[in-house]
C-alpha cells in the first residue's frame, strides 16, 4: 500500500475523527488537552450543539470553538486524523469567525538612553504627566498639575 502521508490523508470510510482531535490538528488550539478541556467545559458546539471531547466530526459541520477569549466560527470542509502545518491546516476549515477584538492601547512608556543614570525630578514629573494625560482618556481620575 503507497504512503500517502500523514498530513491530510482522509480517514478510511467509517473511521471518526474525535472533535477535540480535529480541533488540534487543524491549530485551533496548541494542544489536544486545551481542545478536551475546551469541550468539557461547554466551549465547544457542533452544529449548535454542546459536545464531549469524543464526539465525531465530518465536513459540513460547523464548529463553534470559545478559546482565549476569541470566538471562532469554523465550517468543516475537510477531516484530518494528525496535526498539520499551517498552510495545510487552513485548507481544512472555512474561517467565519469575526475579526478578534482590537488590542487595548497602552500607554508609551518613557524611553531612557542607556547610561544617563537616575531620572531628575523633572524627568520623573514629565513621566507621571504623561501617564496621567492616558489615564485621563480611559476613565481614570485626572490629577491636579504639579
Amino acid at each position: 500500500m503507497a504512503n500517502q502521508g500523514p498530513s491530510t490523508a482522509p480517514p478510511p470510510s467509517g473511521e471518526a475523527v474525535r472533535v477535540d482531535a480535529w480541533i488540534w490538528s487543524v491549530r485551533l488550539t496548541k494542544t489536544r488537552s486545551q481542545a478536551a478541556a475546551a469541550c468539557k467545559a461547554g466551549h465547544v458546539r457542533v452544529n449548535g450543539e454542546r459536545v464531549k471531547p469524543a464526539h465525531t466530526v465530518k465536513p459540513g459541520d460547523r464548529i463553534r470553538l470559545f478559546h482565549e477569549g476569541r470566538e471562532r466560527l469554523v465550517l468543516v470542509t475537510k477531516i484530518i486524523r494528525k496535526r498539520v502545518g499551517a498552510p495545510v491546516a487552513v485548507q481544512c476549515y472555512e474561517d467565519n469567525s469575526p475579526p478578534p477584538p482590537p488590542r487595548e492601547f497602552t500607554a508609551p512608556i518613557a524611553v531612557r538612553d542607556r547610561g544617563t543614570g537616575r531620572p531628575t525630578k523633572r524627568d520623573r514629573r514629565e513621566m507621571e504627566r504623561l501617564a496621567r494625560r492616558h489615564t485621563e482618556g480611559h476613565g481614570g481620575h485626572p490629577a491636579p498639575d504639579a
